[in-house]
């Protein structure tokens, strides 16, 4: 069963290309799915969709099995967010915020209180749980994020640079609680730039440029692509798909340098 059911999605600014054309994907339930893509790919644009924060010109999104548009809602109590450019009530603290946010999901609040004790704990945010947020560094908000995320406990994440300026011990310790989530039903849809981490972490990437989707398969698939017909020679890393699947031809053989090194 699919997760999410995304069909010929478009999306067109006026007098700009279109940041999604004809995009469609299935992301399989109860897996980690990685979205990557060049700067301005429209990885961003999708997920804001996702989040109802933009609405599409065209095409089909399905959410647990129903059709979703622009201002439907109750999907979202089953759906966790990190967005690239997350908004908070900057002058909370920490647990404020997250009693806040558990409140919005109907949480009951002796519940709430112990749900933030360890995700405070977690994030380690223990030293600055009396600090507002405004003063977090961008890492440290991005730990708030994922807990504001996680906090009701739901069957879908979609974040976006999840792991962007966190430290690697805590982003290890994210990672392994992300995959406990899968193991026990979690569905997670991902973007990052890190592709290593994708190639390790995800069960499937899908590769978008221009706004159209240009590559997909199951990471443990990656090393068995056939690069060159002639030879049967394979890739050795998601890194060399990627580059492959998102330069243009002419300019696969050009070797950029800086003048002056």
């Amino acid at each position: 069963m699919n997760v999410i059911e995304i069909n010929k999605l478009t999306k067109s600014y006026f007098k700009t290309p279109q940041a999604v054309h004809e995009l469609s994907l299935s992301v399989p339930e109860g897996s980690i799915f990685g979205i990557l893509g060049p700067n301005g790919a429209g990885k961003s644009t999708l997920l804001n969709i996702l989040a109802g924060l933009l609405r599409k010109t065209s095409g089909e999104i399905s959410i647990f099995g129903n059709t979703v548009d622009y201002g439907d809602f109750e999907h979202k109590q089953q759906i966790g967010f990190v967005l690239e450019e997350p908004h908070y009530l900057e002058k909370l603290t920490v647990r404020e915020y997250l009693h806040f946010t558990a409140s919005m999901y109907s949480i009951e609040k002796k519940e709430a209180v112990k749900r933030t004790d360890e995700l405070i704990e977690f994030f380690g945010l223990k030293e600055k749980e009396d600090v507002w947020i405004q003063k977090y560094s961008k890492g440290m908000k991005k730990k708030v994020s994922l807990a504001a995320a996680m906090i009701h406990r739901p069957e879908l994440l979609i974040l976006d640079e999840p792991l962007e300026g966190v430290d690697p011990v805590s982003a290890k310790e994210i990672k392994d609680n992300l995959r406990l989530m899968t193991n026990k039903g979690v569905s997670i849809l991902v973007t990052s730039h890190n592709l290593d981490t994708v190639e390790k972490f995800c069960d499937e990437i899908a590769i978008i440029n221009k706004g159209k989707l240009v590559f997909q398969c199951k990471t443990e698939e990656i090393h068995s692509k056939i690069k060159n017909e002639l030879t049967q020679e394979t890739y050795e890393s998601l890194e060399e798909i990627f580059i492959d699947v998102v330069t243009d031809k002419g300019a696969k053989n050009v070797n950029k340098k800086l003048s002056w090194l």
